[in-house]
């Protein structure tokens, strides 16, 4: 089966604008892109794992925020799917939250990578190195390409 993986795009009202919460990944690979290089908070899932338990997982393993376990589960709304280059689906949910979720907290967890490529030397990074709240525009000039059908999908549906 095809890799697929489960992430959450987050957003709340900001001086009546609407903002939405994306992830710049880690490692020295990303270190110095920034436009076109951020996501929402995701990770891969096993077939036998529901989708949106694995959201909630890789959201807190990714930002070291739980909040959002305390949601009812109707609070997210599917965003779809979308295909990546790469072949992966990754499937989405917006929620709307007014408690503070400051970036600057995030604390992500650690992998390992081999770096340089094919060096065979392992090193340790965070997956995420930073978050941030943008304004839907912002977004889509900071998101992965593949990603922004769910910004569209999520002002289409808060429109």
């Amino acid at each position: 089966m095809a890799k697929q993986s489960a992430g959450l795009l987050l957003y709340r009202s900001a001086d009546s604008t609407i903002e939405v919460f994306l992830v710049h990944p880690g490692g020295p690979f990303w270190a110095k892109k920034d436009l076109g290089a951020w996501s929402i908070p995701k990770g891969e899932f096993a077939e036998d794992e529901e989708p949106l338990t694995a959201a909630l997982r890789e959201f807190q393993e990714e930002t070291g925020f739980d909040a959002l376990n305390s949601l009812p589960r109707k609070s997210f709304n599917p965003l779809g799917s979308i295909l990546q280059k790469g072949g992966k689906t990754v499937h989405a949910w917006a929620a709307s939250i007014t408690f503070q979720l400051d970036p600057a907290l995030v604390r992500s967890n650690l992998c390992f990578i081999e770096w340089p490529p094919r060096s065979g030397r392992q090193i340790e990074i965070p997956e995420v190195d930073r978050a941030a709240w943008f304004s839907i525009d912002e977004a889509h000039r900071r998101i992965f390409a593949a990603q922004q059908p769910f910004l569209d999908r999520l002002a289409n549906a808060i429109a």
